[in-house]
């Protein structure tokens, strides 16, 4: 009779379902959760909250104290104030998690191969990586976006293009230390592919500290494109969006405070609420040492 060599790992004990329980129970994730879910649901839902065009204007109701018909205020040129923080939402939200995706996607990749084959690669990405890391972040998407020129989607692409050092180096020095051991020398003795063995074996072990970088990363995110928006360099008018919303704001800050106000309080709560999740899943990460089960080959 043959005995399996792997270990059954029911899926209630698999570390998976153990982080995900963990932040769960946390205090300040359930927080953050709902608070998140409320701002995307809101955001997402718009047109159940108000009945006004985010983009409509109409002068003779310009610069509106709050209100119970405009719940907060009206701009420069008569837009609800409430109307665009919510149209803004979508697009602040959107940045946020689609920059995050491009930077995860393409440092992930590239700490996956330059770690594990190392060489000549390795030493270019490495090289390259120091290069942009001594960039803020936001000073290197100002740069990429001087490249390619102002719009959301190449805030976007800037905003990715920003966080690729960050996942590239957490990537490659998990990978450096999982090559080496012994299930992965097995998996190599046994024939499996290089592309099987990181797909199978390696990411699944480093998902879990890239978890909290993604996470963590979503808030900075955000911010990034907030300021980008600020600059003028991402949305352009008349589209709603916070970090846009607080440069027009500006001009009007002594006499009309809602229009700087609301947008920021919006950046503050997404960046908070994402934040308290963040550091539950570090939380729950950090308390679970247990390697993810390796399938067969």
């Amino acid at each position: 009779m043959t005995s399996n060599l792997t270990p059954s790992i029911s899926p209630s004990h698999s570390p998976g379902l153990r982080i995900l329980r963990q932040i769960l129970r946390n205090r300040s994730a359930q927080f953050g959760g709902i608070l998140l879910l409320a701002l995307i649901f809101m955001s997402y839902a718009a047109p159940l909250f108000t009945n006004y065009e985010p983009n409509k204007n109409a002068p003779s109701q310009a610069l509106q104290a709050p209100s119970v018909e405009h719940l907060m205020g009206t701009d420069h040129v008569g837009r609800d104030t409430f109307t665009r923080f919510l149209y803004g939402g979508q697009l602040s939200l959107r940045v946020g998690l689609v920059g995050i995706t491009i930077g995860a996607l393409i440092g992930i990749t590239l700490g996956l191969v330059s770690g594990y084959f190392g060489g000549w690669f390795d030493a270019f990405i490495s090289w390259f990586t120091d290069v942009l890391m001594a960039f803020p972040d936001i000073l290197l998407a100002l740069a990429i976006i001087a490249i390619l020129g102002p719009g959301i989607r190449n805030a976007m692409l800037a905003i990715g293009i920003a966080f690729v050092p960050s996942f590239m180096r957490l990537t490659r020095s998990s990978v450096l230390s999982l090559r080496e051991m012994t299930y992965v020398e097995a998996a190599k003795a046994l024939g499996s592919s290089d592309t099987r063995i990181l797909i199978k074996h390696i990411l699944p072990n480093s998902i879990r500290t890239l978890l909290v970088l993604i996470t963590l990363g979503i808030g900075s995110s955000i911010l990034a494109g907030a300021a980008l928006n600020f600059l003028g360099l991402g949305a352009e008018p008349p589209t709603a969006e916070w970090g846009a919303m607080l440069n027009a704001g500006m001009k009007y800050v002594r006499q009309a405070w809602w229009l700087t106000f609301f947008p920021g309080f919006g950046i503050f709560l997404a960046v908070l609420s994402i934040n308290l999740i963040g550091d539950a899943v570090s939380d729950a990460v950090a308390g679970t040492n247990i390697m993810l089960p390796q399938d067969k080959k």
